[in-house]
């Protein structure tokens, strides 16, 4: 090695960094390996020579949704139409159950005579019973509201 006047290691500097480099490697593998036992050859990386071609940008599906294109409007007019749906379903169910009370009594007389707590059962059902099934109706319209929006997000992120 060539020592400088001031005892300093010039070899290193004069070979350069790949010099440098290879020792560094060379040392490493040494460290590493144990002695005795054969070295492995080095694994080579391989590449694609397409890295450097253009990729068309994808617009997530949030941003055609907040612009208006025809894309975004399509996502919203499928949850608005499910949503629908879903609101006509439960306004039907509601209203075949409360529709349907007042002829079950007409067609079956016997359930008019009946008394609950006093009240005859036809008054008692449509005057105080039939609001749990409003609240039961609500709630169920709701939780799958909630449930169709989950859906929708999870597919819009999915976009992405």
């Amino acid at each position: 090695m060539n020592r400088g006047p001031a005892g300093t290691n010039r070899g290193a500097a004069a070979e350069g960094p790949e010099a440098r480099r290879r020792m560094a490697d060379r040392l490493g593998r040494a460290v590493e390996r144990p002695r005795g036992e054969p070295e492995r050859p080095r694994r080579e990386v391989v590449t694609s020579p397409r890295t450097t071609a253009a990729r068309l940008p994808r617009y997530p599906a949030t941003r055609e949704i907040d612009e208006q294109t025809r894309l975004g409007e399509v996502y919203m007019r499928s949850l608005v139409r499910t949503q629908f749906r879903l609101a006509l379903f439960v306004c039907t169910v509601l209203g075949c159950v409360v529709g349907g009370l007042p002829l079950l009594f007409l067609l079956v007389p016997e359930l008019r005579e009946v008394l609950l707590l006093g009240i005859p059962l036809p008054w008692a059902v449509l005057a105080g019973l039939i609001y749990p099934a409003f609240v039961a109706g609500a709630w169920l319209y709701v939780r799958q509201a909630e449930r169709n929006e989950r859906h929708f997000a999870e597919l819009v992120e999915r976009d992405r």
